[in-house]
C-alpha cells in the first residue's frame, strides 16, 4: 500500500516504517496520523515481520503537530477532538497497537523529536538515538498538554519528578541527557544510527516469538505485579512455552551447534 507522509518496508523479518514528510520536519499534517495507524496495523498483521522500526526522514525524526495546520485551523486533530476519547483519537489507536503488538517496537530517532513527536518514540518499547537527536516536551509553551501517552510512559522511564521538570518546562534535551536520565536506550554516531537499529532488530527477529510476546507483555504489567504475582505469571508462560515447537528448537539447535530457526509456535 502506498501512502503520502509514510513508507513501510520489510525485509529479514523487521518492518519498518518512515514518517516521510522530511520538508515539515515529519511534523503530523494532514492524513499523516491515519497513515502512521494504517502502516502500523499492517506490520502488526504481518507474521512475517517480527520487529517494528519506526524513524523519520531527512533531518528529523518527529517535530510534533503541524502548527501551521492548527493555527489555520485545519488539523484533522482538532475535528476529532469534537469527540474527544481514546478510541476516537487516531493517536491513541497508534499507541495501543504498538503497545498491544506481541512484537517488539524500536524508535530510531535521527533528529528533534518534539511534543507528540517525542512521545511517539517514548511509545515504542526501546529507543536507541542518533547524536544529533533532542527529546522536548514542549507542550506546555504552546498552550497544549502532553500527548501521544507522554504522561504514562515519561514516568516509568525517568521517575515522576525529572518528568514533571520536563513537561512543566518544555525544556529541549540532547541525546546524551535522555541516556543518562534513561529516556533512551543508546546513543550512537549519527551515520551509524540505522545499522545499529538494524543489528539489535535483526538480533530480535531470529529468537522465539512466543516468550518476547509474553515476556513483553509482563514487562508491561511489572509495575502491577508483586513477586508472587510475577513469579506466577513466569510459571505459567513457561508451562506454555516448554510445550511450543520452538522450545524443542532451541533445544535441539543448541545441542547440534547451529542456529535455530523458530516458527512462532
Amino acid at each position: 500500500m502506498k501512502w503520502e507522509y509514510v513508507l513501510l518496508d520489510k525485509k529479514d523479518g523487521v518492518g519498518t516504517i518512515t514518517l516521510n514528510r522530511p520538508e515539515k520536519y515529519n511534523a503530523f499534517g494532514g492524513n499523516m496520523r491515519q497513515e502512521i495507524l494504517q502502516a502500523v496495523e499492517d506490520a502488526c498483521a504481518d507474521a512475517d515481520v517480527r520487529v517494528i522500526v519506526i524513524t523519520g526522514a531527512g533531518k528529523a525524526f518527529c517535530a510534533g503537530g503541524d502548527v501551521d495546520e492548527f493555527v489555520g485551523g485545519t488539523s484533522n486533530a482538532l475535528a476529532e477532538t469534537e469527540v474527544a476519547s481514546n478510541e476516537r483519537f487516531t493517536m491513541c489507536k497508534v499507541v495501543k497497537a504498538i503497545n498491544s503488538v506481541e512484537k517488539p517496537v524500536i524508535a530510531a530517532v535521527n533528529g528533534v523529536a518534539a511534543g507528540g513527536g517525542c512521545n511517539f518514540a517514548l511509545s515504542c518499547d526501546i529507543r536507541i538515538a542518533s547524536e544529533k537527536a533532542r527529546f522536548g516536551q514542549v507542550f506546555t509553551r504552546r498552550g497544549a498538554h502532553p500527548d501521544w501517552g507522554g504522561i504514562y510512559f515519561l514516568p516509568r522511564l525517568v521517575g515522576y519528578a525529572k518528568a514533571a521538570e520536563l513537561i512543566f518546562s518544555g525544556e529541549v534535551i540532547g541525546a546524551q541527557e535522555a541516556f543518562r536520565i534513561g529516556m533512551v536506550n543508546k546513543v550512537v554516531p549519527h551515520e551509524e544510527l540505522m545499522q545499529a537499529t538494524y543489528e539489535m532488530a535483526g538480533r530480535m527477529a531470529k529468537n522465539a516469538p512466543l516468550p518476547i510476546a509474553f515476556a513483553k507483555r509482563g514487562l508491561q504489567n511489572f509495575y502491577k505485579m508483586d513477586l508472587v504475582q510475577a513469579l506466577d505469571y513466569e510459571a505459567y508462560v513457561l508451562g506454555v512455552t516448554m510445550k511450543s515447537d520452538d522450545f524443542m528448537e532451541g533445544f535441539k539447535a543448541f545441542l547440534e551447534k547451529r542456529e535455530p530457526v523458530f516458527k512462532g509456535r
